[in-house]
Parts: structure tokens; sequence; C-alpha cells
């Protein structure tokens, strides 16, 4: 084998490998979308299934109570292979929601069986009617938590709309009118809320009628009609008040913007009269009893201290006659 046909079949095995092993990675890949359809296929069929078995036993409990003097034949036995096959198979699913499922399963079976033993004796549904009720509301808010949420816990959740949840209810043909004497669409809105659901908004906890007279005194508000049967005294003494504030206010000197205002007048005269006091404090008594004795002693002229009187005049210095 020459070196060139060497090389155009290394070239061409190589070719083929790469053709084949992109081959295979297609075949896997495709192996691996099957089986994730597969099981979201399967998941979404246990809701469907759900549903499926809700709305019936919805329909058979309003013919119940429709007419109480039905057969027990009216209550078909619940059946869930979709379910089962879930279960049974190795699918990355959740489990703690499909246990959920489960378990709203039997509930229903339980009342169901108890609904058909009533029927079958002749006796009237009643309370046993009530319980039935009560597990197929519970049957549609797991159905909601299941095909909504994929099965998440209610703190998981976070803030839901209680209008999507009536729209979701409203979409796949729950009715409200669907038990006698009973909404259920509202029904199912508060068991989720039981069940821990932050539903908004929240409901009503008041009438109106109740929040008003527990936030508003009508005798304490002023403007109010019982709020003018006030007694002379309190009036007076809040005249009182109200007059007096503007009083200190003015009494208040006024500053200017940054504080610096000028002083009033009675301010500035008041330190002058404070420093005359101040110098006639601070004159020792000797000084005051020698001012004193000065003020005793005889007054003497000018003219006469300094012998400059007509006395003193001698005869050279008179005039000539």
């Amino acid at each position: 084998m020459s070196e060139a046909q060497f090389q155009t079949f290394l070239t061409g095995g190589l070719g083929l490998l790469v053709a084949l092993m992109t081959l295979v990675a297609w075949h896997l890949w495709r192996m691996r979308e099957d089986a994730r359809a597969g099981r979201l296929s399967a998941l979404e069929g246990v809701g469907h299934e759900m549903r499926i078995n809700l709305h019936r036993m919805v329909s058979e409990l309003s013919q119940v109570a429709g007419n109480p003097a039905v057969g027990p034949d009216v209550l078909l036995p619940i059946r869930h292979p979709q379910l089962d096959g879930v279960n049974s198979a190795l699918i990355n699913a959740n489990r703690n929601g499909l246990a959920v499922v489960g378990v709203t399963y039997q509930e229903l079976e339980a009342r169901k069986l108890s609904l058909r033993a009533q029927l079958a004796q002749g006796n009237a549904p009643g309370a046993v009617l009530d319980d039935a009720m009560d597990a197929a509301i519970n049957g549609v808010a797991a159905l909601y938590f299941w095909e909504v949420h994929k099965g998440a816990l209610p703190a998981e959740i976070g803030r839901v709309r209680s209008w999507d949840v009536r729209d979701w209810m409203k979409a796949h043909g729950f009715k409200s009118e669907a038990f006698p004497g009973m909404h259920l669409r509202d029904e199912v809105v508060e068991r989720l809320r039981m069940y821990g659901l932050a539903l908004t908004p929240k409901p009503l906890t008041h009438t109106a009628w109740e929040y008003y007279n527990m936030h508003y005194d009508r005798h304490a508000d002023v403007h109010g009609p019982l709020g003018r049967r006030r007694e002379k005294k309190a009036e007076e003494a809040e005249e009182a008040e109200d007059d007096a504030e503007p009083a200190t206010e003015e009494a208040k000197p006024k500053r200017s913007l940054f504080g610096f205002g000028r002083k009033p007048a009675a301010e500035e005269e008041a330190p002058e009269e404070f420093e005359a006091e101040e110098e006639i404090e601070s004159v020792e008594p000797d000084e005051i009893l020698a001012a004193s004795e000065y003020e005793d002693a005889p007054e003497v002229d000018d003219d006469d201290g300094l012998g400059l009187g007509p006395d003193a005049i001698g005869d050279e210095t008179k005039p000539p006659n």
C-alpha cells in the first residue's frame, strides 16, 4: 500500500467514525427527548385524570343533593391508572405532589363508599353528603396545586391573586353553582387560604358599619353633630390656652434668619444701670467719709484764698484822690 492510499484510507476511516459518532449522539439525544416528553405527558396525564374524576364526582354529588332518593348506582368507583403508572415508573417528578394526589384519591374513595352505603340503606345522605362535598373541594384545591404550581408547597409559591384561581376553575369547567346552596369557587379559594397559600386581596374581617364604628368616635369629632355638645368648662380652658400661646410668642424676641437679631430696648438699657450700680458699690467707705467732710467745710472765695481781697490792697495801689 502506497503512502497516498494509506492517507486516503485513514481520511475515509476518520470520516466514517465521525459520522457514526454523530449518529449515535443524535439517537441518544432523541431518546432523551422522548423520555422527557413521556415524563411530562405522564405528569400531565395525572392532572387530567384527576380532573376527570373530580368532574364526575361533582356531577354525582349534585345529583344526590338534588334527588336524595337516588340509588347507590349513581356513584361509580374511582380509578387512577395514570397515577399508579407514574408511581411505579422511575420518573423524576415531585414525589411530594404525587403523594398529595394519592391521599386525595383515598379521601374521595372513602367518602364515596360511605355515601354509597348510606344510599344503599335508604337513609338520607345528610352529613355524609356534606363530607363528600368537602372532599371534592379538597380535591379541586389539590388539583390546583398540582397543575398550576407543579405540586409545590404553599410556602414555596408566594402571593397569588384569588381571581387567578377563579379564572383557572372557570377555564377547567368547575361551575360555581355545582353544589346547591354553596359557591364552589369561593369555597375552593377559602380552602387554599386555609392550607397556607397567600391569596390577595385578603378577606374583609369587618363590615363597613363595624369598621367605621371601631375607628370613628362621634363624640370626639369636633365637627360632628355630637361633638358640638361639649361642656363650657372645656371650651373655656381651650380658649385660655389659645390666648396664652400668642402672648408667649410675642414675648419672645424676634431673631433674624441666622439667630442674630437686634435686642429689644429694655435689654440694651439694662446694662448701663447695672454698670452705674457697680460703680457705686465699688466706692470704698473711707472715700465716702472724706467726701462728706469736704462738703461740710466752709466755702472760701477764690480771691480770699489767694490774698487778693479788698483788704489786701495797699495804699500804694490805691488810685490818687
